[in-house]
C-alpha cells in the first residue's frame, strides 16, 4: 500500500496504521484497517488485452452521448445508433462506422450517406484505444491520491484509461 506521502507498506505495517478516516475503513477479524487508495503491484501473471468491446454504451460513451450530426444531447432513451455508411449500401457494424444520433437526425439521414442527406460528421468515427465507460466516472469517484500516478492518463476531466 501507498499512503498519501508515498510510504510503502506491506501489509502487516498498514494493518496496524490507525485509521485516519471512520469512513474509509474495513473490517477485519483483528479490527479496522484503512481501506488503501494506491497499492503497488509487485508482479503480475499477464499484460491485458488491449481490446475494447464494441457496443451500444461503448459507442454512447465514446461520442459522450451526443448526436455525431446535431450536438444534441438527448436522454439516453432517445438516442440511437447510426452506421454513418448504411449497411444498404455495404456499411459494416464496425467502430468506425456507427456513431451516436439523436432519433431526429436518425430518421433525416434515413438510408442515406451522411453527404447525401446534407448531415455532416461533427468527428470522424474511431475505434477507442480506452474504455469508454471509464470517461464516465464521476470526479467524486477519483481520489486525491491517483492524481500523481495517472500521468497524462487524465484530460480534462475524464479519465481515459488504457485497456
Amino acid at each position: 500500500m501507498v499512503n498519501g506521502d508515498y510510504e510503502t507498506f506491506d501489509f502487516d505495517s498498514w494493518r496496524i496504521k490507525p485509521v485516519e478516516v471512520e469512513a474509509d475503513r474495513v473490517g477485519t477479524v483483528d479490527g479496522a484497517i484503512q481501506v488503501p487508495r494506491v497499492i503497488v503491484l509487485l508482479s503480475f501473471d499477464r499484460m491485458p488485452k488491449r481490446h475494447v468491446r464494441f457496443s451500444r454504451i461503448n459507442i454512447f460513451a465514446r461520442d459522450h452521448f451526443m448526436c455525431q450530426y446535431c450536438s444534441a444531447r438527448p436522454p439516453r432513451s432517445e438516442l440511437n445508433l447510426d452506421h454513418v455508411v448504411p449497411r444498404a449500401h455495404g456499411g459494416r457494424t464496425t467502430w468506425e462506422n456507427v456513431v451516436c444520433c439523436c432519433i431526429p437526425c436518425n430518421r433525416r439521414k434515413g438510408g442515406r450517406t451522411p453527404e447525401q442527406a446534407g448531415l455532416p460528421l461533427l468527428r470522424r468515427p474511431m475505434r477507442p484505444r480506452w474504455t469508454p465507460l471509464m470517461s464516465l466516472a464521476p470526479a467524486s469517484a477519483r481520489h486525491q491520491e491517483w492524481r500523481p500516478f495517472l500521468g497524462g492518463a487524465e484530460k480534462g476531466s475524464r479519465l481515459e484509461v488504457a485497456v
